[in-house]
């Protein structure tokens, strides 16, 4: 019993501390909420709800080591499929409208939105190029990437993955249409439960315990409403920005799936797979951005 009381006693203190800064916490977030604008707001809870069924997706690894490829293949695909119909229905679209809403013409608005999807495209491909990360296929790439350790290189690149993600939930929540910006988050969120399955079984694979393939798995969603708050800060700064954030958001998705996700659904020979599950991705997307946006 003599021996247990410094236990309890630090345990005490600890669990003191941690309500404590629970507390501040709290305070912080209110005081926050209530100063913060209301896009922004619905931005982050878009973003949390995307970084939850991230975290969602990687329950199945605590019981199942693997999955068929071809189930991995076409999971893959349905993600690719999900996030290119909401570059074209929740993103490019409406960044056209809200160009010629500010006076721009056909042309105008084409090149604008042309004009930040390159953007959006070219930030990630030198992201992609300096940033040392990992692929899970192609292995070790970025400058002095040998130098750190495989964990780090692999949430690089998730993070990679999913900044486009939550600035894309952000961007369109700043486009002051809640409904169909929760269409996008939605959509995004289903397509991100088989993403945080994939990466896990990934990690996984290389030799990570369950815990710790889980536990990254889970946090490769955090960065989705980090993303999502500075993409509706951004534009609720200026009705100017709207159609180049969105374009933007647009480009960075669009260079990830060319990049990242096709080319690695089709590498083990399941392309009827992988492109039946980009098909019904791309459908069930589009039903959801019409239908309820």
């Amino acid at each position: 019993m003599v021996k247990q009381r410094p236990f309890m006693q630090r345990l005490l203190g600890w669990l003191i501390v941690v309500g404590g800064i629970a507390a501040l916490l709290n305070q912080a977030w209110r005081g926050w909420a209530d100063q913060a604008d209301p896009r922004v707001m619905h931005a982050l809870l878009g973003g949390g709800m995307a970084a939850l069924a991230t975290a969602l997706g990687t329950v199945p690894v605590l019981v199942s080591r693997t999955i068929p490829a071809r189930v991995h293949d076409s999971l893959l695909g349905f993600g690719a499929g999900v996030m290119l119909a909401a570059c074209s229905f929740s993103l490019i679209v409406p960044g056209l409208e809200a160009a010629r809403a500010q006076g721009a013409g056909t042309w105008g608005s084409a090149l604008m939105i042309g004009g930040g999807i390159a953007l959006g495209a070219a930030l990630m491909m030198s992201l992609e190029h300096w940033l040392p990360h990992e692929h899970f296929i192609k292995g070790v790439e970025g400058t002095h990437a040998q130098a750190i350790k495989r964990t780090w290189l692999f949430v690089f690149a998730i993070a990679l993955h999913n900044v486009p993600e939550g600035l894309a939930i952000g961007v369109a929540f700043g486009n002051q249409d809640p409904v169909g910006a929760s269409a996008l988050a939605t959509g995004i969120s289903i397509q991100d439960v088989p993403e945080g399955l994939v990466v896990s079984l990934a990690l996984l694979g290389i030799g990570y315990s369950r815990a710790t393939a889980v536990v990254l798995g889970a946090a490769s969603g955090l960065v989705e409403p980090l993303g999502a708050v500075l993409g509706a800060s951004v534009v609720t700064v200026s009705t100017a920005l709207l159609p180049w954030g969105l374009a933007f958001a647009a480009g960075a998705m669009l260079f990830v799936i060319s990049h990242e996700i096709i080319p690695e659904s089709h590498r083990k020979g399941h392309e009827r797979f992988a492109t039946s599950g980009l098909i019904a991705g791309f459908v069930l997307m589009m039903v959801l951005d019409t239908a309820l946006g």
